[in-house]
């Protein structure tokens, strides 16, 4: 109920158109009930007609006005359907982070800064965030209620979520598809920052001396709650399509077609450009296939 960025902003706003045609429903008949109770009552005015049968005017309100709502809500569903696709870009030159989604607790890759982090995304105010998403395990939702809608995201597979802050702050994110014991502390700090400060941030990340390789991926990926977010200086080059390749490894360039179907071909150009022979060889960093225990 308080967005903060315009995929936010025309979602509450369809929210709203929603009530509002509702409204048209809910209203005639709560008003109409008492008047049928006081009417139609033992001793009330109401005339007593057992044998009818049809009249023109009830059934043209009793079928014709739900037609009209069905309409009006089908048209808002279309307009609205097409205006908050999460693969349709916000802006120009994008933030481009990778999210893998882990148990319980959420790996971020910014492949323009070649840094990392666990729990944390940070992003620049009023600058467009393009977020490609998988799983390293069971199938998560993910949702920063005041930013973007929720997305759902699957091991082996990958989708595409597009955000923008517009006023500056911290706001949470987290998992909405239930994943074992861990699932009620899994959220991570959304903060919008400005330009300079989102700048000076990664650069001081990459000052810090901690990579993140595939190994190092494997012994994060194991399941755990963690309650500071992890911050790396490096990660290896095609993680992120290591991790989907890990799990179905037919499914790095089906996936890349995915995107270039809804018009997103130039953002998956990072990963083809590491190519998947290596990962298509890589282990599973775990082998669990259900929720965890």
């Amino acid at each position: 109920m308080d967005p903060t960025g315009p995929v936010a902003e025309t979602q509450l706003h369809h929210f709203g158109v929603i009530i509002a045609i509702m409204m048209l429903v809910l209203v005639p008949i709560f008003i109409a009930i008492p008047i049928i109770l006081i009417r139609y009552r033992r001793g009330g005015k109401g005339a007593y007609t057992p044998k009818w049968e049809f009249n023109s005017v009830v059934e043209t309100i009793i079928w014709g006005f739900p037609v009209v709502i069905v309409a009006f809500l089908g048209i808002a569903l279309w307009n609205y359907t097409f205006k908050l696709d999460p693969y349709r870009p916000l802006g120009d030159d994008p933030l481009e982070v990778e999210v893998v989604m882990l148990d319980w607790k959420f790996l971020f890759l910014y492949p323009q800064q070649g840094i990392a982090t666990v729990d944390y995304l940070a992003i620049p105010e009023g600058r467009a965030v393009s977020l490609r998403l998988t799983s390293g395990t069971v199938m998560q939702s993910f949702i920063i209620p005041q930013l973007a809608g929720q997305i759902y995201a699957m091991a082996g597979m990958q989708t595409k979520l597009n955000i923008l802050a517009d006023t500056k702050g911290h706001y949470i994110g987290r998992n909405t598809q239930y994943n074992g014991n861990g699932f009620a502390s899994q959220s991570f700090t959304t903060a919008v920052v400005t330009s300079d400060e989102f700048n000076a941030w990664a650069e001081a990340q990459r000052a810090a001396g901690n990579p993140l390789d595939w190994e190092a991926y494997v012994a994060l990926a194991q399941p755990s709650i963690t309650y500071e977010p992890a911050f790396y200086s490096a990660f290896e080059p095609g993680l992120f399509d290591r991790v989907i390749a890990s799990f179905a490894p037919d499914m790095v360039n089906a996936a890349h077609g995915h995107g270039e179907a809804h018009g997103q071909g130039e953002a998956h150009g990072h990963g083809a450009a590491h190519g998947t022979d290596t990962a298509e060889r890589a282990p599973h960093p775990h082998s669990h296939t259900g929720m965890q225990p």
